[in-house]
């Protein structure tokens, strides 16, 4: 009996987490400022295919992923796919600035440290969480965990080709 009262509120709680992430469609008019000091509008990134995605140096399925980020913008940037990867408001900056480092990220990497990008993105809640925006600013995809590279390569290309 006590199993099922613990299925039932794990249950519950699950619902009421997904029912605090709104879903969003377009992507939010945010300025996001990298490691480097650099200021990024996400608006003046019209007309390219953008990979945001919310992550964590103390995430394992973010540090997984990395890789992953590293071959989507290697194969992507030159034909105009653009990414930015934001460290949780939680997260350290020394450690997002560390990991950055020693793992060699060649996209751009913001701070979130009033979790401002966060809310704006439908108020985000795990990690990993990627999004995938379309030239024209609609967001056409959002994966919470890792995702599956091969299906996330032919959504660029298709995005790519127009």
């Amino acid at each position: 009996m006590k199993t099922k009262y613990r299925q039932f509120g794990f249950l519950l709680l699950l619902l009421i987490l997904i029912g605090c992430s709104k879903t969003i469609t377009s992507a939010p008019d945010v300025t996001f400022t990298t490691l480097t000091g650099q200021k990024i509008a996400l608006k003046d990134l019209r007309g390219k295919p953008v990979i945001v995605t919310f992550w964590a140096t103390d995430c394992p399925a973010c540090i997984q992923e990395i890789p992953h980020l590293i071959d989507l913008y290697t194969q992507y940037h030159a034909a105009g796919l653009e990414m930015i990867a934001v460290a949780m408001y939680y997260d350290p900056p020394n450690h997002v600035v560390d990991m950055t480092q020693a793992k060699q990220l060649p996209y751009n990497v913001a701070l979130d440290l009033k979790s401002e990008h966060a809310e704006a993105f439908g108020g985000i809640m795990f990690t990993p969480s990627t999004f995938l925006i379309a030239p024209d600013g609609s967001v056409v995809k959002k994966e919470i965990g890792l995702f599956d590279l091969a299906k996330m390569k032919t959504n660029i290309e298709s995005l790519l080709k127009g």
